[in-house]
């Protein structure tokens, strides 16, 4: 039996203020084929899983907090309990629109890894309006804020 124990599992921070830990691929103990799962803690105020899309089809489910979903020209609340799903090749974002910390579940297939973990990472994410489409109206801003110095 191979089990992932998040307490076990330190996960990876990012520019855009959230802590993504893999539970199913990545350096997760349980490797898949089909699909990848891990838990992102965001930020309060504005904690971000910034504009992006992918190959991948996805669904996020809300654990907890209050969160701003945009997936193409939509935007919609999100609270507990909630479940959203994401298309192939559309652009989307979440944001932590409470004042504590948020926590969400995701779910892609197939599995490996997003382009966008490595672009926020080096900070070639592409900017909502620019080189990807403008954000829903009234949605909070792209966090483009560089990697952090090491």
């Amino acid at each position: 039996m191979i089990i992932s124990d998040l307490k076990q599992i330190p996960g990876r921070v990012f520019p855009a203020r959230r802590r993504t830990q893999n539970l199913v691929n990545g350096p997760a103990p349980i490797q898949a084929s089909n699909f990848s799962m891990g838990l992102v803690t965001l930020e309060p105020n504005g904690g971000q899983v910034p504009w992006h899309n992918q190959e991948q089809e996805e669904v996020y489910f809300v654990v907890s907090g209050t969160l701003e979903m945009c997936l193409d020209q939509e935007r919609r609340i999100l609270t507990d309990g909630m479940a959203v799903y994401i298309p192939t090749g559309l652009f989307h974002q979440l944001t932590n629109i409470g004042t504590e910390p948020a926590q969400f579940i995701y779910v892609y297939g197939p599995a490996g890894d997003v382009a966008h973990w490595r672009q926020e990472l080096d900070g070639s994410l592409p900017k909502a309006g620019v080189e990807a489409p403008p954000l829903p109206e009234g949605a909070a801003p792209q966090c483009t804020d560089p990697p952090a110095e090491a």
